[in-house]
């Protein structure tokens, strides 16, 4: 886990979940975006993923561990006593949305960015039933994920940057895949255990990896009392890595500033 503290006094403080076959290392802009907005940021790298996780990358043995870990994110946040805002993207949106339907969170607000609630690309049928089999026999048994960053995002920028990235996995275990097969299954379910907290959900209006359709079928259930919704059209899947990106941020950051003024809080 890392911190990056914003100078002079805090606005508040975001937990930026990262989403899979990534690292934190792949959110320096928006990182720096916040913390030169005012607010402290704290971020580490997912279970299975990073610097750290180079023995077991691409493999968890439970979905709960990524819960618990961003937990301890959470706590450290906290520590700063000021407004506390998560931001998931993608596996990360799932990590958050299992959170408010799991946990009583304190925090201001929820932003989730293409949320993964659902995948465009399916294994055939029989692929399917190998790998429950596989999931007992074999749980860490790895197969390429066949995602791209050109999946992931138009800007050209970023995936010159970010070609010879080596801590980008490109391969996942039989045991990841279903867990968060499982884990998108029980975030439908439990729709209504949804922690009643502001949350701003943006998502990728030609997202080429998240299934919008089912994102958008699980934000139409909820039955919160401070709900946005926002699609950006023609956008890929990383919306805050898009040439639109500065624009997507002030979109977030907005709704902070306004969740903070409806706590009281003056916001410069």
């Amino acid at each position: 886990m890392w911190k990056w503290e914003t100078e002079g006094n805090p606005k508040g403080v975001v937990v930026i979940v990262h989403g899979a076959m990534e690292h934190h290392g792949r959110y320096s802009w928006l990182i720096e975006m916040w913390r030169s907005s005012g607010y402290h940021v704290v971020m580490g790298d997912l279970p299975g993923q990073g610097a750290k996780s180079r023995s077991d990358r691409g493999h968890i043995d439970s979905f709960q561990q990524y819960l618990d870990e961003v937990e301890q994110w959470l706590q450290a946040a906290y520590q700063f006593e000021v407004p506390v805002f998560l931001l998931g993207h993608s596996m990360g949106g799932l990590v958050t949305i299992r959170l408010l339907q799991t946990s009583k969170l304190n925090v201001a607000g929820v932003i989730l960015s293409s949320p993964c609630l659902g995948l465009i690309q399916q294994p055939p049928n029989f692929l399917k039933l190998m790998a429950k089999g596989l999931n007992v026999l074999s749980p860490t048994l790895k197969f390429k994920t066949g995602l791209t960053l050109d999946m992931a995002t138009r800007n050209q920028i970023v995936k010159e940057l970010e070609a010879n990235d080596s801590l980008y996995i490109t391969k996942v275990s039989v045991r990841w895949y279903q867990e968060l097969v499982k884990t998108i299954g029980i975030a439908f379910e439990q729709i209504q255990e949804t922690q009643d907290i502001p949350i701003f959900l943006m998502q990728a209006g030609d997202d080429q990896v998240v299934n919008k359709d089912l994102v958008k079928e699980w934000f139409y259930q909820l039955r919160g009392s401070d709900l946005h919704f926002k699609e950006w059209p023609n956008l890929y899947h990383e919306i805050f890595n898009e040439p639109e990106r500065e624009d997507v941020f002030m979109y977030a950051e907005q709704f902070v500033r306004t969740q903070l003024k409806l706590l009281g809080y003056v916001v410069d």
